[in-house]
């Protein structure tokens, strides 16, 4: 179960992402991918686990969803790319649901755990469900990288950019995929995804402060705003019955 959770989140979900990228430029499909995770999840756990939210818990995850959005939608002077529209939608919502319903795996994954008596707790054990599903994820870009060499498909990457980016991509598996997954199933292994996934679509929220500092982006009222919306709407939810 851990396995193909990854290949849906890590290798579908997140190849999708990527295509969203250039089209829908970055914080447009962050917004998708991020905020539109936790209800296609929420859905899946519900009809497949039985899984449901109270209320009060749905209202506070809302909060946090329309407050990450508000916060992360570009400005109207904002120079991202926003071409080939159609296609970005739809990478952005495969990515969506590759990233909500990887989660739902490894709630199944979890639950099948402990049917057998071999529960998952703990920090080594949330390492370890990261490091399965990462399996599941480099065996399908595996797949996807041999379908574009079968394929012949033109290749624009310069080695020496490679070069250049080695020390950033050691760092970005280190802190996202290593550390920031085994967290994020550490979550899993005690939390719904109804729970989880809205308060981990905050991640983007973190970038903000790097992004102003290192890249002199302009933090708008409206990103504020919706932070602040955002923040409360994970205490609520941390506090909610």
């Amino acid at each position: 179960w851990l396995f193909l959770s990854g290949c849906i989140g890590f290798g579908v979900g997140d190849l999708a992402l990527f295509q969203a990228y250039p089209r829908l430029g970055a914080r447009r499909a962050i917004v998708m991918a991020q905020c539109g995770a936790a209800p296609m999840a929420a859905i899946v756990e519900w009809a497949w686990l039985g899984h449901a939210p109270t209320l009060t818990q749905a209202g506070y995850a809302l909060l946090i969803l329309v407050g990450v959005s508000f916060a992360l939608l570009p400005h109207e002077d904002s120079d991202e790319p926003a071409h080939h529209l159609r296609a970005g939608i739809l990478f952005g919502v495969v990515s969506a649901f590759g990233q909500g319903f990887g989660a739902v795996l490894s709630r199944k994954a979890y639950a099948v755990a402990a049917a057998h008596h071999q529960e998952f707790h703990g920090v080594g054990d949330g390492l370890n469900a990261a490091y399965q599903r990462m399996l599941g994820g480099i065996f399908v870009t595996g797949v996807f990288f041999l379908y574009l060499k079968l394929a012949h498909k033109p290749d624009d990457t310069r080695p020496n950019n490679w070069r250049k980016a080695w020390p950033l991509l050691i760092a970005n598996c280190l802190a996202g995929p290593t550390l920031g997954v085994t967290c994020y199933q550490w979550a899993l292994i005690s939390t719904p995804t109804t729970i989880a996934l809205p308060i981990i679509a905050t991640t983007p929220l973190m970038v903000i402060p790097f992004a102003h500092f290192i890249d002199g982006e302009r933090v708008t009222r409206h990103t504020v705003f919706g932070g602040i919306a955002a923040v409360a709407g994970v205490v609520g939810l941390a506090l909610a019955k």
